[in-house]
């Protein structure tokens, strides 16, 4: 008899912004344990409430929910798919003390520009929700 594991990390990812859905795609490759399970919230059954969040705040920035029920959001998301996936290594100096500031403003800065910046990379018109 099989037993069912939850996923460790539930990453709550924007499927209509080109830029998620290109790391979604990577991270789902990379994905070979199983730990992270993916929900789009755009998606017809997704309620944002289920998770104490509102559809804006998940647009706003990426987030992700731990198997405990703990939701995370900005550079501590990627740094835990990254970890989940076995490549922790690569984000671990997002998370030093003297740097963590630094990258958690740049994710930020990235955040609030994501649908111009999808545009710009050769992506098209930009993203209208992600666009502020």
């Amino acid at each position: 008899m099989q037993t069912l594991m939850k996923a460790e990390l539930t990453l709550l990812y924007d499927g209509l912004c080109p830029i998620c859905r290109k790391e979604v795609a990577w991270l789902k490759r990379l994905n070979r344990a199983q730990k992270i399970s993916f929900q789009d919230i755009n998606a017809a059954d997704f309620n944002a409430a289920q998770y104490g969040v509102s559809y804006e705040m998940l647009l706003a920035e990426i987030h992700a929910q731990q198997a405990d029920g703990q939701l995370i959001k900005g550079m501590p998301v990627f740094r835990a798919l990254y970890q989940a996936v076995g490549l922790g290594w690569l984000l671990a100096p997002t998370g030093w003390p003297m740097l963590r500031p630094l990258f958690n403003w740049q994710y930020q800065l990235f955040a609030k520009h994501r649908g111009k910046l999808g545009a710009w990379l050769g992506r098209g018109k930009p993203c209208e929700r992600c666009v502020k």
